[in-house]
């Protein structure tokens, strides 16, 4: 099947905005050129929206097997399709975790069978993710893994980390850190241990939990010479490690997520779980410097960590809800909003750190609008204002401060391989 998309407004390697037709055949794009008068076998006009390579995400949780009550690999494919997105990479903290070629094996068929655009599945660092036994990183990846992570908690201990490191070097492979020091855990804080937490008699979470993990690793990665992935990055103290590290050649990388750039302690309205995630928000200082980061390059990528839960899980205190927001479905529209429109950041940057920088980072072939290239592409509506609300998500869940923002650079529609995968509707 052939795809035509006519008067797309594309941005090109100089960093400008052109008016461009795309034309796709075989999963591929084939040509991207000022006009293009081929016969197809669909035409899309998308004059006057901008069109995207398809959006990458490297840190979701789709939550199957064993949570599908929060979300399922086909509900969070669907949601991240709606956000324009069309590569995910899901993580391990399921039931039972993919740390065996069998468990790895079972989440693999259902992508396969269920998943609308295109999912990479991490596997972890450790059996059962809090253990100190490495998994077997040789047959994982021969089974179709990512990458290696223990998210949703540190690896404690440095040795294991670091022979997890070396293996992972042998095989050309990445470790992703969730980086949280437990013994820097005090209380069973639930939000950062700033001002805010003080005036809510809410029990904080020091920066340090996060930094001197990162800190930790980046000299192992040093010494191993393995590719480190830091997720989430949410202090200044973090990014100022992070860029050391890098000025000293190591090979670190580092994601930050929407809400950290968008929020930070003093947003946090009172003591609702709507709020809770981890890392928690920070102080404004570091809001400030992660998207200081973010621009000169120290951070080199935006991810949401998707994370959903139920209504009832994250209805209540934050002492004793979950961790973790949705992302999927508001990450562009929001980043649009609120960093692009405002001049923080330009346009480009913001296609950059969701496509060019996470592909070129984890070698993707998908990532670029150019012939030759996967067909996966993301078309926004730049001018009309939405409300981000409930009752549009495709996600199982909405647990999201963001409920309510009207924002713009909406979905238009999404493609992978070609196929028209995701489409407005029409209001």
């Amino acid at each position: 099947m052939s795809l035509l998309i006519k008067n797309a407004s594309i941005i090109n390697e100089n960093q400008q905005t052109q008016v461009m037709d795309i034309y796709i055949e075989k999963n591929m794009i084939s040509e991207v050129q000022p006009i293009i008068k081929k016969n197809a076998d669909r035409v899309i006009d998308a004059r006057g929206r901008l069109v995207t390579p398809g959006l990458i995400d490297v840190h979701v949780h789709l939550r199957e097997p064993g949570y599908e009550y929060k979300e399922t690999i086909k509900t969070g494919a669907e949601a991240a399709a709606r956000g324009g997105f069309t590569t995910i990479c899901a993580m391990p903290n399921v039931n039972p975790e993919p740390d065996t070629v069998d468990n790895l094996e079972r989440i693999m068929k259902i992508i396969s069978e269920e998943a609308c655009i295109k999912v990479k599945q991490y596997v972890p660092i450790t059996k059962g993710l809090t253990s100190d036994e490495l998994t077997n990183q040789k047959a994982l990846l021969e089974a179709g893994a990512f990458a290696f992570t223990n998210d949703g908690v540190g690896v404690q201990t440095a040795g294991t980390m670091y022979k997890a490191m070396q293996q992972a070097a042998l095989l050309d492979s990445t470790i992703v850190a969730h980086t949280e020091d437990d013994s820097l855990l005090f209380e069973g804080g639930v939000m950062h241990e700033g001002s805010r937490n003080k005036e809510l008699n809410l029990p904080g979470m020091l920066q340090l939990t996060e930094s001197t993990q990162i800190a930790r690793d980046v000299l192992l990665a040093e010494d191993t010479g393995v590719h480190y992935h830091v997720c989430h990055v949410s202090s200044k103290e973090s990014v100022r490690v992070i860029r050391d590290a890098k000025k000293a050649g190591i090979n670190v990388t580092a994601e930050v997520s929407p809400h950290h750039l968008l929020l930070c302690e003093d947003d946090i309205s009172g003591d609702t779980s709507q709020y809770k995630m981890n890392p928690p928000l920070r102080g404004r200082d570091d809001q400030e410097a992660l998207l200081e980061g973010l621009i000169e390059g120290t951070i080199d990528m935006i991810a949401t960590d998707h994370a959903p839960h139920s209504d009832a899980e994250k209805s209540g205190s934050m002492i004793d809800s979950p961790f973790g927001i949705v992302g999927s479905e508001t990450a562009f529209s929001l980043l649009y909003t609120h960093l692009v429109e405002s001049g923080k950041i330009t346009l480009s940057q913001l296609i950059d750190s969701l496509t060019t920088h996470p592909a070129r980072i984890f070698s993707f072939a998908e990532g670029k609008l150019q012939a030759g290239s996967p067909a996966d592409l993301a078309c926004f509506d730049l001018d009309n204002e939405t409300e981000i609300r409930k009752e549009d998500f495709r996600s199982k869940s909405s647990n999201t401060p963001f409920l309510g923002w009207k924002v713009k650079g909406s979905t238009v529609f999404t493609i992978v391989d070609g196929q028209l995968i995701y489409q407005e509707e029409s209001k």
